[in-house]
C-alpha cells in the first residue's frame, strides 16, 4: 500500500529544473530570464555565460540542471532542445535591521526569487 505516483507536471517531451531560492529581487532576475526564453538551449547558455548581469550565472546553473535532466532523467536529444519557460516568482523575504540616529531603526528587505526554467524537445522541419 504505497501512495500513488505524482504525475508529471510537464510534458513528455519537456524537462523542468527550479530553484526557489535565488538571491536578488524577482524584477532583476526577469530581465535576465527575459534573455533566453525561446532560444535554442545551446545559445542560451552562451547567452548566459557572457551576460554582465549579476543574476545570470544563477540562471546558468538552473538551465544545466533543466539539460542534464532532460539528457539523464527523460532520454531527450540535447541538441534539439529549446527553452520553452522561464518564469520567476518571489520566494522568502529576509528582514533586517539598520540603526538609525536618535535611537531608532529602519527595516532592511533582502529578497529572494524562484526561477522555474522547462525544456523541450522540438523536431527540426
Amino acid at each position: 500500500m504505497s501512495k500513488k505516483k505524482a504525475p508529471r507536471r510537464v510534458g513528455e517531451n519537456e524537462a523542468l529544473a527550479v530553484d526557489t531560492t535565488i538571491r536578488g529581487s524577482a524584477q532583476k532576475l526577469n530581465l535576465v530570464a527575459g534573455l533566453i526564453r525561446g532560444k535554442k538551449a545551446e545559445d542560451a547558455l552562451n547567452i548566459l555565460t557572457f551576460s554582465k548581469k549579476g543574476m545570470a550565472p544563477e540562471a546558468k546553473k538552473v538551465l544545466a540542471s533543466a539539460i542534464a535532466n532532460a539528457e539523464n532523467n527523460h532520454n531527450l536529444d540535447v541538441d534539439s532542445l529549446v527553452v520553452a519557460e522561464a518564469s520567476v516568482g518571489k520566494s522568502i523575504t529576509m528582514k533586517r535591521w539598520h540603526a538609525r540616529g536618535r535611537g531608532k531603526s529602519t527595516r532592511i528587505l533582502k529578497p529572494f526569487s524562484r526561477l522555474r526554467i522547462v525544456v523541450r524537445e522540438v523536431e527540426e522541419a
